[in-house]
């Protein structure tokens, strides 16, 4: 059920195509320059939310080590909460990958385990590992 779209994401979002239909989405907020981020902005990160299920969750990538890094979390915190938010550690080239929950939940750690587990004996990924740098944003 992967479908891929390629356009121009600020007008994209907003097509009533998809409010409410997107389970999974990633979100890559840089361009050819990688800067800062292109998208960033509170209107965008609401439209984004309104693209997804009830269970649905965004992921985007950042500059975990930058000034942007603080204003692009605060940005998502507003439109989806800040109980929503989970982030990885940042790599040593300082990217950090942030999921968005639709609804906030803060799954047992039990559950995650059970679905890395899964993940590393289907695909062979390192997932269990993961969970040891995947925190809530706010505890």
């Amino acid at each position: 059920r992967l479908r891929v779209v390629i356009a121009d994401a600020a007008k994209e979002i907003k097509s009533s195509e998809w409010q409410g239909t997107v389970d999974i989405l990633h979100v890559d907020l840089y361009d050819h320059e990688a800067a800062a981020p292109v998208l960033d902005s509170v209107d965008f990160y609401k439209n984004c939310r309104a693209l997804l299920t009830e269970e649905g969750s965004m992921t985007v990538n950042l500059f975990g080590r930058s000034a942007s890094y603080d204003q692009s979390l605060a940005k998502m915190a507003e439109a989806f909460g800040e109980d929503a938010l989970w982030a990885f550690k940042p790599t040593r080239e300082g990217n950090t990958v942030v999921m968005a929950q639709r609804e906030a939940r803060r799954p047992k750690s039990a559950d995650f385990l059970v679905q890395a587990e899964a993940i590393e004996n289907r695909f062979g990924l390192p997932a269990t590992k993961w969970l040891r740098v995947f925190k809530p944003i706010t505890q």
